[in-house]
Formats: structure tokens, sequence, C-alpha cells
């Protein structure tokens, strides 16, 4: 293989805000599959949220906002906009075949959280995912292996490569844990420091704290 990247890293999300955790874990995982573009999707409405926390409290115009803003700290990262332009319910099967034809030489790496690997089986054609893509999971320190629950464990049983030549190799179909990331940094953990009016600039961008401070967003 030449040290030439063969892939795209995609990270969608509701992003509301987007924060380092973000992107300095996907940062971690370019850095380790050797990727020299990731995507950032902000969802429009994500279908896996539950109907509680379904509505973001940024509207859509300013989390796409503030993903752009994050993504021009960094030539790594791109904002794609196609799923907030979709409308309605953004279902990542869509989003990874609209992918797979615009870039059909491109391996697609698919990173998604410890939390969203436990919801995995429950996603909308979540076995058609698979043969589109790879999955990179992104473990965090307090999410620990054995929450998963049998059917997880089973598509684990099923798919899950240690080995990262392995993954290289195949262009889907495996599910591989990326190194640990210590960026333990949540949106919903940001939102409610900032309606306490507590300094969350180590989190943030400086260019999204300015956005946040000047919309007056989570206050």
């Amino acid at each position: 293989m030449t040290s030439h990247s063969n892939g795209i890293g995609i990270l969608g999300g509701t992003f509301d805000p987007v924060h380092l955790g973000h992107t300095q874990s996907a940062q971690l995982v370019a850095n380790e599959l050797n990727l020299e573009k990731v995507l950032l999707i902000p969802v429009h409405i994500s279908p896996h949220k539950s109907s509680s926390d379904l509505s973001p409290i940024a509207n859509t115009k300013q989390r796409a906002k503030m993903v752009a803003l994050a993504c021009k700290q960094s030539p790594l990262f791109f904002c794609d906009m196609r799923e907030i332009n979709r409308q309605g319910n953004s279902y990542t099967i869509d989003t990874l075949n609209e992918l797979k034809q615009e870039f059909p030489s491109q391996t697609l790496y698919f990173i998604i959280g410890m939390d969203s690997l436990l919801s995995f089986t429950r996603w909308h054609k979540y076995l058609e995912i698979l043969s589109v893509c790879h999955l990179v999971v992104n473990t965090r320190p307090h999410y620990s292996i054995k929450q998963l629950n049998p059917t997880t464990q089973k598509l684990l049983d099923e798919y899950q490569t240690t080995d990262l030549s392995e993954l290289k190799k195949q262009s889907h179909g495996k599910i591989f844990f990326a190194q640990e990331s210590i960026y333990d940094i949540s949106s919903t953990h940001i939102r409610q420091c900032l309606s306490q009016a507590e300094n969350c600039q180590q989190q943030l961008h400086p260019a999204v704290s300015d956005f946040i401070h000047k919309n007056n967003l989570y206050r």
C-alpha cells in the first residue's frame, strides 16, 4: 500500500454544539487510519434520538455554522451539509450510499461513539450500512465493552477486526475499535455549563465559542 491515503472518515451528529471532543477524537482516528479527509455531517433530525431530546437547542442553521467554523481550523475537516439539505429524517444508509456514489474508489470509515454502537443494531438497515463502509468505534474512558447487549456482541463476533492491515485490505464490512480517546467531552455537559454561565472555552474551538456568545446560545 502506498503512503497516499485511500479513505474518507465520516462523523455525523447533532453537533449542539460541535466541540473539541468531536474534532480531536476524529483527528486521532485519522492519524491511526492514515486519512487525509474527514467529513463532519450535521444531521437535520436524527432518527436515533429519543423524542425527549429530538429537538436540538440551537437551530439547524446555527449548528451547521458552528460545524463550518470548526472545520476551518484544520485542513482535515470538511463540513458536509447533505443531511440538513435533505430535510426530514436523516438515515445513515442514505448518506453513505450517496457518498459511495461520489467517491467510488475511496473506502468509507464511519466513525461512531461507543454509545451509538450500543444501539447500532436498532438503526435503519444497519447491516446494509456495513455493506458500504467500515464502522470505526471511538471509545471513551467510562464506556465499558461489558455493557454490550447480546445482539451487539453477536455483531462484533461476526464483523469485528483488531488488525489494522486487515481493515485496510477490505473496502467495507468490518468493525474496528480505534485507540481510546482521552477527550471525554459531551455537548450535554457543555450546554449545562453554558446555561449556568460557566466557562467552557477549553472544550470549544475559539471561533465556535465566539459564535455561541455572540448569538447568546444555551443561556
